[in-house]
């Protein structure tokens, strides 16, 4: 090959460069699908929750089907039901047994959760076989980011969260919580300030009987509302003294309403 002309010996180096080269498969996608755009969710429509594949979240769907076969067994006396910070009393289980175990409390707390999870959660088997004699309901810090969900829509998807449960377990008495105050202070602070507002609207859900409405959150606060990394290690979910003063801050109504 050393005789030949350039040009031709350049065009056998193409060749059998192109011949070594890694073939593509026939098909293959030349670059990675993009992520399914979800729609919007409404806070006041039952909705499950969905990965950016489009698909219904794996650990959402398994983390409800076991809270349907627990609610089948009916024998929760108090359920506790929300978001992360709820689930998060699972990595409190001597505080969660010694303050909750006399009634045999169900966590049905799931991460990242937000009121129109819940709420299909809630009519979709969470409370089929089980009549609990008190319900813990904290939701809504999840939608605070939403810019879809307005404080009223917010409090319209906790108030059908609470006829849902009440629709199927009349007698049930619901202590429904505050949304608990999230980020380091009050100024520049849009989360607290939509929770805040949500909080005003669904205190008047409170009527005495069937369902309390308890605001905790200022416990959770210095003296000028700042909160600290002692009581929320993200300024969002509670560090193990944070869940030591939800427990004091319910010990009372929750007996009361479990009687």
């Amino acid at each position: 090959m050393r005789n030949l002309p350039l040009l031709l010996l350049v065009a056998v180096a193409s060749v059998c460069s192109a011949q070594n080269a890694p073939q593509k498969k026939e098909g293959a996608p030349s670059k990675k699908a993009p992520a399914a755009k979800l729609p919007s969710q409404p806070a006041d429509v039952a909705a499950q929750k969905f990965g950016g594949d489009g698909k219904v979240n794996p650990g959402f769907a398994a983390a409800h089907a076991s809270f349907v076969e627990i609610a089948r067994k009916g024998e929760a006396q108090v359920v506790f039901l929300g978001d992360s910070i709820t689930a998060g009393w699972k990595g409190q289980p001597a505080l969660f047994e010694k303050e909750f175990g006399q009634y045999k409390a169900a966590n049905f707390g799931i991460g990242g959760d937000r009121t129109q999870h819940v709420l299909w959660r809630v009519e979709n088997g969470e409370f089929e076989g089980i009549k609990p004699k008190a319900v813990v309901l904290m939701i809504g810090t999840n939608n605070s980011g939403a810019a879809d969900n307005p404080p009223e829509q917010v409090a319209a998807g906790i108030r059908k969260i609470v006829q849902a449960i009440r629709a199927r377990s009349p007698d049930t008495k619901v202590l429904l919580l505050a949304i608990f105050p999230r980020g380091a202070g009050e100024q520049n602070n849009p989360g607290r300030d939509k929770n805040k507002a949500v909080n005003a609207i669904i205190s008047k859900l409170h009527d005495g009987k069937k369902v309390h409405y308890l605001d905790i959150g200022p416990k959770f606060l210095a003296e000028d509302g700042t909160l600290t990394r002692e009581i929320m290690h993200d300024l969002l979910h509670l560090t193990p003294k944070g869940y030591q003063i939800w427990a004091d801050s319910i010990r009372e109504k929750l007996a009361e309403l479990a009687r």
